[in-house]
């Protein structure tokens, strides 16, 4: 008598999340159009994130495991840093908005 054959179930391998690689600009807020390149064979590994519509860009230092949604949450986090304690510009106002304001000041 043989042995029964038994039934191999073939692994099936799990896509990966891929990352995003296009992201909104901070300063023009398009989506999509800032890049994230990396270059790791240079003497000095750095990665520049640049939006193609305004040409803002940011350059940081890289390693192998720098990932593009790492080197732009790294510009997000700078552009937050520089504009912290920063007061927004006040709306301007026209001539009856000043008299109003300047009569409620002094009553």
């Amino acid at each position: 008598m043989g042995k029964r054959k038994s039934r191999t179930s073939k692994l099936m391998a799990k896509p990966k999340k891929q990352l995003e690689t296009d992201f909104t600009c901070p300063f023009c807020s398009h989506p999509g159009s800032v890049q994230c390149d990396i270059f790791l064979k240079e003497r000095q590994p750095f990665a520049v994130a640049s939006c193609s519509i305004c040409t803002e860009s940011y350059a940081t230092k890289a390693h192998a495991l720098t990932e593009p949604i790492d080197v732009y949450s790294e510009w997000i986090d700078s552009c937050r840093e520089a504009n912290e304690g920063v007061v927004a510009p006040r709306p301007h106002l026209d001539g009856e908005a000043k008299r109003r304001r300047k009569t409620e000041d002094d009553g």
